[in-house]
């Protein structure tokens, strides 16, 4: 377990590097401080491992299409002074790690002076692909489930399918851009 001030930059950099075949990691999972590396059995990960700088790599890009009516949008825009999705269309967002539930990304690139807090009072459910933000982090529920972010959209994309490969759409690393739906 690594301890790092930006995961998502060394999820990208360790990934490169087991792909070229640098690093013996059968897995490497990010979180929100923290990097995890499991190594394939029988042989170390990281011992003959020197990270460099982090490297670019061509991540996968996802244009989400978003309906803008979620409920705490008026609030949002007020808070704001602008249309949440006047705001989030101009942001590319990555994947930073994945939790919460299954197919749930926490996208990372939200500016700090759009941060937000969570709800008070979570609501008991918040319908499957709502356009959510919280603090740092902007998220979309992959279905249905008790939450606590504000919402502002929605989407139809179906965020997890366990009959696709793999299930979920929003994997580390992966870049996001929310368009007009």
């Amino acid at each position: 377990m690594l301890e790092v001030d930006d995961p998502a930059a060394w999820f990208g950099t360790l990934w490169a590097a087991r792909e070229r075949g640098e690093l013996a990691c059968e897995d490497i999972v990010p979180a929100a401080r923290t990097v995890l590396l499991r190594g394939v059995t029988g042989r170390p990960c990281w011992d003959d491992f020197t990270p460099g700088a982090t490297t670019a790599t061509t991540a996968r890009r996802l244009d989400v299409p978003v309906h803008w009516d979620g409920p705490d949008r008026d609030a949002v825009a007020r808070a704001w002074d602008a249309p949440p999705e006047d705001v989030l269309k101009r942001v590319e967002f990555t994947v930073a790690f994945c939790g919460f539930a299954p197919g749930f990304g926490y996208l990372t690139g939200l500016p700090e002076r759009y941060r937000l807090p969570r709800l008070a009072s979570p609501r008991t459910r918040v319908p499957a692909g709502s356009v959510a933000l919280a603090g740092p982090y902007a998220g979309i529920y992959p279905r249905s489930s008790p939450g606590g972010w504000q919402l502002v959209g929605r989407t139809d994309l179906v965020l997890f399918d366990l009959d696709r490969d793999p299930p979920a759409l929003l994997t580390p690393g992966t870049l996001v851009r929310f368009t007009d739906a």
